[in-house]
């Protein structure tokens, strides 16, 4: 469903957030839209392709707003960076990597609702944190072609019990763009968090929440041109959270897209569209060809 040209119309509707356990998105979003509700549905989108095919069929039959918590869209690092791919600072990007390394899981009596490990439930990493980076590969670089990936874990937990802590993939995309991406919240250590995109002409480097190009007049820090936080949270030492002063800027903006969506209004900020649930499919289809390919070796196709 187009975030601009949906058909969808707000008045007199409500709206639903879905930030339940991923096993009960799909029963809860068809329940809201069948009702006329506007919704945004919390990542992962489903835990199956099935479930995001039938949602994003079903939202395109009711005509209503709905969006993907992909908040990250909206942090003011990734509006630049996207804006520099897009104003072809590197060229046409040739290849691309996405690594991260946190502690976050690595000590085994780490507390987390039981469903974070369960994969019945929709549990792992892939889901929760991955999900966002093939959102972003997405909405920066193209559709991908093909992946060929593990789930491995490395923290000390069954892994025959346990979801995923890790992904490892190396892409291809329909722009021919190689990338390799490697995400893991089982590693001990100082969090990292790399993201590179290099052409011809540049390389783009997103360190943390600083953005810059090089090339050959030399290196340059890029201004952030994303939407001011509507919000000023400080970092926390509270495990609960170690995270929210990243998410609650975006996830603010986010909001308010939604809100003026679901009045009927064009959004009050429109340089990156919010991720819709034809974006949730599709990125459901990546994940999928992850999982497969995990399974079975080898590269699989990522076009569902």
């Amino acid at each position: 469903m187009s975030w601009r040209s949906s058909g969808a119309t707000g008045s007199g509707r409500r709206g639903v957030v879905i930030a339940t356990p991923p096993i009960t998105h799909a029963e809860l979003a068809e329940e809201a839209m069948a009702a006329g509700r506007h919704v945004l549905v919390e990542k992962p989108f489903t835990t199956t392709l099935g479930e995001a095919q039938r949602l994003a069929d079903a939202a395109r039959e009711a005509g209503v707003v709905a969006l993907v918590g992909h908040e990250f869209r909206f942090a003011p690092e990734r509006v630049t960076f996207r804006q520099a791919v897009h104003d072809g600072l590197v060229g046409m990007p040739r290849i691309a990597s996405f690594v991260g390394h946190l502690p976050l899981v690595a000590p085994l009596d780490m507390k987390a609702p039981p469903w974070w490990f369960d994969p019945a439930r929709g549990g792992g990493w892939l889901g929760a944190s991955v999900s966002h980076l093939v959102d972003a590969i997405r909405c920066w670089l193209g559709e991908f072609d093909s992946v060929s990936a593990a789930l491995p874990m490395v923290s000390d937990r069954d892994p025959g019990t346990h979801a995923e802590d890790t992904a490892a993939a190396r892409f291809r995309l329909r722009s021919g763009c190689e990338g390799i991406l490697q995400q893991s919240a089982g590693v001990w250590g100082e969090r990292i968090e790399i993201i590179r995109v290099a052409g011809p002409f540049g390389t783009l480097t997103l360190d943390g929440d600083t953005v810059t190009l090089a090339n050959q007049e030399g290196t340059e820090q890029l201004e952030p041109i994303g939407p001011p936080s509507p919000v000023d949270v400080a970092p926390s030492d509270d495990p609960r959270h170690q995270f929210t002063h990243i998410e609650l800027g975006p996830a603010t903006v986010q909001a308010g897209i939604l809100r003026d969506l679901a009045r009927g209004a064009g959004p009050g900020y429109d340089a990156v569209p919010p991720a819709t649930f034809a974006d949730g499919l599709a990125c459901m289809k990546v994940l999928d060809a992850i999982r497969r390919s995990a399974a079975q070796g080898g590269a699989v196709t990522a076009t569902g």
